[in-house]
């Protein structure tokens, strides 16, 4: 499973978000091959060689669903050349046209789509635990060692998949800086060696996280604008995530997310019931729910 963060830096975001898409590994060189090829098909560039990557937060950002409806859609080949001149301006600190700013719109939302079908061909598995952006940590040791409760309840999700498939599972992270990541595997750690319930789940997660630079590893990026669009265009209200969504995002892209959630059997206190990829935890350091 390929795991990132969305809000947490508390700027723009609705909710802090954790999560990510879980793909069998005979099927992640492919995946990756399939997006590799989707990238050129709608930017006709690796993004990269100019200094750009495959993020959800600037594919899918306001600018570019306003560029993108500019005019219509353009045919492949145009949008194509009009983005490598859009990117090559961007280089060279140049304006670019009202051509290029469409075209590059239009890819942008293009890609994005590709990255869903590529989810659901590979059948990709979406998790996630949702909190409130106003939580703040309690000055506590409890708080500082052990492993949140949102982030337990999505280990918990991906144990019952992988349970249920009968197959070993990694956790691969986004880097994000050396002391947080140090501090959550050892809360890991902890979580996976000093209770009871995660060295039960042992039998199935690989307890021994490994962390990648995202803008070098294609499936983070498909996590990351996975997780992207779940802050901004999916809710649960019925269990209390129900701020505003961005509507675009939320009618383009939120019934993909439906789609690729997992969805399972789980149980707790010897009673079975139905369990979902995406979770919404108001309170991550209290009791319940």
């Amino acid at each position: 499973m390929f795991l990132d963060e969305s809000g947490h830096d508390h700027k723009n975001c609705p909710y802090e978000v954790r999560g990510g898409i879980a793909l069998q590994a005979r099927k992640l060189w492919p995946f990756v091959q399939q997006l590799q090829q989707a990238e050129l098909a709608a930017f006709g560039a690796r993004l990269h060689e100019y200094r750009k990557e495959v993020k959800g937060a600037k594919l899918l950002d306001k600018d570019r669903f306003k560029w993108a409806d500019q005019s219509d859609w353009m045919p492949d080949e145009a949008r194509r050349k009009h983005c490598r001149g859009f990117l090559t301006k961007g280089l060279e600190k140049l304006p670019p046209s009202r051509d290029e700013f469409t075209a590059y719109g239009q890819a942008c939302i293009e890609m994005a789509r590709s990255v869903f079908q590529a989810l659901r061909t590979f059948d990709a598995q979406l998790f996630a635990s949702v909190i409130p952006t106003t939580v703040r940590k309690p000055p506590t040791f409890e708080a500082e060692e052990y492993l949140r409760k949102d982030h337990v309840f999505l280990l918990e999700r991906y144990f019952y998949f992988l349970e249920a498939q009968r197959e070993h599972g990694l956790l691969v992270f986004d880097e994000v800086e050396k002391v947080a990541d140090r501090r959550f595997i050892r809360q890991m750690e902890r979580y996976f060696s000093k209770t009871q319930t995660g060295r039960y789940r042992t039998a199935w997660i690989v307890p021994v996280p490994m962390f990648v630079a995202s803008d070098l590893s294609v499936p983070m990026q498909a996590a990351d604008l996975a997780i992207y669009c779940i802050n901004w265009g999916f809710r649960l209200p019925g269990m209390g995530m129900d701020l505003a969504v961005r509507e675009e995002i939320a009618r383009e892209f939120g019934p993909w997310l439906s789609q690729l959630q997992y969805r399972g059997q789980g149980y707790r206190d010897g009673r079975t019931f139905d369990s979902y990829g995406v979770v919404f935890v108001p309170n991550p350091y209290g009791d319940g729910r």
